[in-house]
């Protein structure tokens, strides 16, 4: 088995969706989280507070520089995470491809390294 990161990329600045809307979403991803489980590749899944409440800290000159906000400008953010633990790249982009269609935002999905395919 190999852990896949699936980031749950946002788009910023956006107003945040309906309530109905928003609802039926974490429903669905309610249902792939217990579908993981019970397949026994569920490993740890969580959203974020948005980039304003991030700290980055950049070393620089033997110091660190502690700055508020995110580390880049972008149109979209992190907005949360989950961690499977799945045979193979096929198995994690059929979850990526089920998270993407249950949250409508892009998943990006990428193999922590040290796995089976290292």
């Amino acid at each position: 088995m190999t852990l896949y990161l699936l980031s749950l990329h946002q788009p910023q600045g956006e107003l945040p969706p309906e309530s109905a809307f928003l609802a039926e979403v974490m429903r669905q991803v309610g249902e792939l989280r217990d579908e993981l489980a019970a397949a026994g590749s569920w490993v740890f899944g969580q959203g974020l507070h948005g980039p304003e409440t991030a700290t980055v800290l950049r070393p620089r000159d033997g110091e660190v520089l502690v700055t508020d906000g995110p580390f880049v400008e972008g149109k979209e953010h992190l907005g949360g995470i989950t961690i499977i633990d799945v045979a193979d790249l096929d198995a994690a982009l059929h979850w990526g491809r089920r998270y993407a269609l249950a949250t409508t935002l892009p998943i990006e999905v990428r193999p922590f390294q040290g796995g089976a395919g290292d």
